[in-house]
């Protein structure tokens, strides 16, 4: 069955022919001319047809600023371009495969894993699953909104032309309509030229919860329950499995910006986007439910519940009675809506939650059901009613974060003032105190009392002061997660406890509204895990705040901090190791835990397919809940597009009920010890090379030259700043410009540098990596050791997916246009760096390619032909980002255009930070 009109290729010729007559037209001739001098000198030299870049070098800096723009503008906008013909391959091959019956990972197999099990198990690990993707405002997204609607647009069409068939009339008219997007995205500034607000990323954020994944859980859940009656035979109840979740508009680590007033409103908007999404449900139901009352016993449930609701609003009652008569069922679905519109309302008679929302979905489904509507349930009621279930009043749950040191210097500046040192107390006086503060009835603290306070911890008790008021407003599941970052001690828990006890959040023992999180991201805070984590749950306050939240702690374990910090291999090791640990506590103590991962979008900071973390992750940390960020420019990526946001949801939940399954089989991985000791050694000395290259004298300043950190740190990408206090240390950078940095460069070191250097260590035994090779002794390539790491690889899940995602990060490096970035460098700074970090690349493809077995880096099939197709055009934007990074001084337009390569290359990349 032919499912396409079209493949890849041809949308790419085509899109690139199309933008080259939008250049000419837009432009000049000259102008088209240079762009495909340009373009065709990178082709001729990536196929070898040419001995050097050289001419592209020269024919770019020969190169008038204007036209230096029009160039970048040229190959930004094509790889824009080539973004959608490749997003709309994947959806070619999503739709083939399901159709062929041989889509991987699906809804479908995991039915059959769960059928392999009795129906009393599998429903047992239905009911522990619950995915938690949260959207964090992380400034990783490199393209305008603007330009996201316009190429949005271009996609809709792409998806026409492949998919119906059209007249050519039809055609024509399409590609015209294509031709007017592409014209007016060229007319249209590709750089922002205002920096977002918290504002401007949480109604980013809503659009895809709103677009996208509302109508795409509600799918998903039908073809779970589709897949699971095929499987088995017994009916299994499917409960509620997503939740989602937002940092947008709360998240204040390092953002001054996202103020008390910017949460209350993001709150506010988002309840009225998902009331209005049910209201419009509701009134698409009412046309489809039009039953003749008097051909129908509706029962007595449903009678009591339009009886209710007739008495809560008599005069809406009347209104149904005259505009539907004799039509129960429609009468019933105007007064839901009339409760739906006054949530939230002064008028009385709204829903009081969406427990009571659901409620009246169930009766509705229930007398249907009576009256043989089965299908109409499943086709109409059942999926609004997941919709609720996922979604509730709030549309997204607001997670609230900020950086310890803020709690700590708040409390001891508002304490000074009752004459109490808490800022002179050891941790377990400070512990002491919290405690007893929390079990005491009468309040410590008045919150709204900020007199004499500095900025930042009167912005602290702000914020405390309102959340017992948001939770009032939007109901407790709207805002009831508090992160806190860099926790490296009991009491940074306990503050945020003893400050929600203040505020009236939490109220020992009989109530606690929020989950207190603890951000674990250094090696000091994982390793110290038990020290910390045993404290608390052993805590007389804590322990009661744990009972009320019904024994369930949230731990969140940062990646990108952790590599930033230790390296790639020892970073992942460090986190495999200690999430191990984490559950080993809570098992412990008889609390079940919640793993919340801080992934990022690239490979160094924990990005990757999630499917595959989630099989990768320790059998003992597997409870079932799972919560993981999505940030930047993988939110555009993984959920644009229903069809691809469909297909991730349905691999994350196909991946998580596998790993439950297997956890419960099996609750302690078993990992012979020798794998386990190869790790740590490999870990160990990758993290001493890691941190010797950072600690090195003059490699800041290297970075600094090398890549074009100086740019990104100015670029509007988002509302909080670049830099945590403005000081140009690899300490202080934020993880995210330092990972773009590298990008950038096509250097992506933080996502492979130590690894050789780690397998070195355990291939040679006791001896050194240097030592080895100061004698000319090559490490040894065959032996135990390297049949060891490679039965590793095959049956480790763990290891394997380590070692794939560095060799990701190796096949995206380019060391020889990283080498053009490294001549900008202090002659004598470029010689002690670049051939250095040459050698580890180098031994690091060896050794990957040698461990796998495989002749290439890659391990998917489909990566070598998008590397193919995207280094000639990529390579243009960087040479001429060099050598505008190499001129002292820069004209506004060679500004503009430096900014822009920036833009052209993170879409040719398809990779920020």
């Amino acid at each position: 069955m032919r499912l396409h009109n079209r493949e890849v290729r041809q949308d790419v010729r085509e899109l690139g022919a199309l933008l080259g007559d939008v250049l000419e037209d837009q432009t000049s001739r000259r102008a088209f001319e240079t762009v495909e001098s340009c373009r065709t000198a990178a082709i001729d030299y990536r196929s070898g047809d040419l001995d050097s870049r050289e001419p592209l070098a020269a024919e770019l800096e020969g190169l008038s600023p204007h036209r230096q723009r029009v160039v970048a503008r040229a190959f930004t906008t094509y790889f824009e371009l080539v973004n959608l013909a490749e997003e709309r391959e994947r959806v070619r091959s999503i739709r083939q495969d399901s159709q062929d019956g041989t889509l991987a990972d699906g809804l479908e197999a995991a039915a059959e894993e769960l059928a392999t099990t009795d129906p009393e198990t599998a429903q047992g690990i239905l009911e522990d699953v619950l995915i938690e993707p949260t959207f964090t405002a992380h400034p990783t997204e490199a393209r305008r909104k603007t330009v996201k609607s316009k190429l949005r647009e271009v996609a809709t069409h792409l998806e026409t032309l492949d998919e119906r068939l059209l007249t050519d009339k039809e055609r024509s008219q399409l590609w015209r309509d294509v031709d007017a997007e592409v014209t007016s995205l060229w007319q249209t500034p590709q750089v922002r030229k205002r920096q977002p607000e918290p504002e401007d990323e949480a109604r980013n954020v809503q659009w895809y919860l709103e677009n996208t994944l509302f109508d795409v859980v509600g799918e998903v859940y039908d073809e779970l329950a589709d897949a699971l009656a095929a499987e088995i035979d017994a009916p299994l109840e499917v409960p509620k499995l997503f939740e989602f979740r937002s940092w947008a508009g709360s998240d204040r680590d390092g953002n001054p910006f996202v103020t008390p007033e910017v949460t209350a409103i993001t709150l506010e908007r988002q309840r009225a986007v998902v009331l209005e999404k049910y209201y419009e449900e509701l009134k698409t139901l009412s046309g489809v439910l039009s039953q003749d009352g008097s051909r129908i016993d509706v029962g007595p449930a449903f009678e009591v519940s339009l009886a209710d609701d007739r008495e809560a609003l008599p005069g809406s009652a009347r209104t149904a009675d005259e505009r539907y008569p004799g039509e129960p069922y429609r009468q019933k679905l105007k007064l839901m809506r009339d409760r739906i519109e006054r949530v939230g309302d002064v008028r009385p008679g709204g829903y009081g939650s969406v427990e009571a929302f659901i409620e009246d979905l169930e009766v509705l489904a229930a007398s249907l059901r009576e009256n043989g509507a089965e299908t109409v349930v499943e086709a109409h009621v059942d999926p609004l009613r997941r919709r609720a279930e996922t979604f509730g009043f709030s549309l997204a749950s607001l997670d609230l974060r900020d950086h310890q040191q803020k709690h700590t210097d708040a409390i001891a500046e508002a304490l000074e003032r009752e004459d109490i040192d808490y800022a002179g107390l050891d941790e377990d006086g400070r512990v002491e105190l919290l405690t007893d503060a929390i079990l005491q009835d009468e309040p410590v603290l008045d919150l709204e009392d900020t007199e004499g306070l500095s900025t930042d911890s009167a912005r602290v008790l702000e914020l405390f002061s309102q959340f017992a008021d948001w939770q009032h407003e939007y109901g407790v599941q709207a805002i009831d997660t508090y992160c806190i970052s860099m926790t490296e001690e009991p009491s940074h828990v306990l503050e945020v406890l003893f400050l929600a006890d203040q505020a009236g959040v939490v109220s020992l023992p009989e109530h606690s509204g929020l989950d207190v999180v603890p951000l674990l991201e250094t090696e000091y805070a994982l390793s110290g895990a038990r020290r910390i984590m045993g404290a608390l749950f052993e805590n007389e306050a804590y322990s009661q705040a744990l009972e009320a939240r019904g024994r369930t702690q949230e731990i969140m374990l940062g990646y990108s901090d952790s590599n930033k910090e230790n390296g790639f291999l020892a970073a992942n090791w460090s986190l495999y190791r200690n999430q191990r640990r984490l559950g080993e506590i809570c098992d412990d103590h008889d609390v079940t835990m919640r793993l919340f991962h801080g992934r990022g979008g690239s490979i160094s900071r924990g990005g990757g397919p999630m499917n595959e973390a989630m099989l990768a992750l320790p059998n003992s940390t597997v409870t079932g809940q799972i919560k993981f960020t999505e940030q930047g420019e993988a939110i555009a990526e993984k959920y644009g597009n229903p069809r691809i946001a469909e297909r991730n949801i349905e691999q994350m939940l196909n991946a998580q009920l596998r790993a439950r399954k297997q956890a419960l089989e099996q609750p302690r991985e078993e990992v012979p010890e020798a794998w386990l000791e190869a790790a740590a050694t490999m870990a160990d000395a990758a993290r001493e090379e890691y941190r010797d290259l950072l600690e090195s004298e003059g490699f800041v300043r290297y970075f600094e030259e090398a890549t074009p950190i100086t740019v990104i740190e100015d670029l509007d990408l988002g509302s909080r700043p670049a830099s945590r206090s403005g000081e140009r240390t690899v300490e202080d950078l934020r993880a995210i410009p330092w990972v773009f940095s590298w990008t950038q460069s096509r250097c992506i070191l933080p996502g492979w540098y130590g690894v050789a250097a780690g397998i070195d260590a355990y291939l040679q035994g006791e001896e050194s990596r240097s030592s080895g090779r100061s004698n000319g002794d090559e490490p040894r390539d065959e032996g135990d050791e390297l049949e060891t790491l490679r039965e590793m690889y095959d049956e480790w899940p763990f290891f394997r997916t380590t070692l794939d995602n560095a060799a990701l990060s190796l096949s995206r490096t380019d060391l020889e246009i990283a080498s053009t970035y490294a001549d900008l460098a202090d002659p004598e700074r470029r010689e002690a760096f670049f051939p250095r970090l040459t050698e580890e690349y180098d031994r690091a493809v060896e050794l990957l390619t040698t461990i796998g077995e495989r002749e290439t880096l890659h391990v998917r099939d489909w990566m070598g032909e998008n590397l193919a197709r995207r280094n000639p055009y990529v390579d243009p934007l960087n040479l001429l980002q060099a050598h505008l990074l190499e001129q002292p001084q820069r004209s506004d337009v060679e500004e503009r255009t430096l900014r822009l390569t920036v833009k052209g290359i993170a879409a040719g990349m398809k990779n920020t930070g």
